[in-house]
């Protein structure tokens, strides 16, 4: 699960987020509302892409072709 793709970039996405709230909250409110609008305007592409890659991995099984023969 820790050489997945998927898993590690919805991992990312929980620290950026985790860290980004713990950030702002320490700087202005004006600055920070900013920061977290563009944040929750990044995670729903997130999502779409670990989705993207479940899609695709799972047509290859489907497909017969095993994750080591993906280029």
């Amino acid at each position: 699960m820790l050489r997945s793709r998927k898993f590690l970039t919805l991992i990312l996405d929980t620290v950026i987020a985790l860290v980004t709230y713990f950030v702002t909250k320490y700087v202005a409110p004006d600055m920070s509302k900013d920061v977290l609008f563009v944040l929750a305007g990044l995670q729903p592409i997130v999502l779409a892409v670990i989705v993207m890659w479940g899609v695709e991995d799972a047509a290859m099984k489907r497909a017969g072709i095993l994750p080591q023969q993906r280029k």
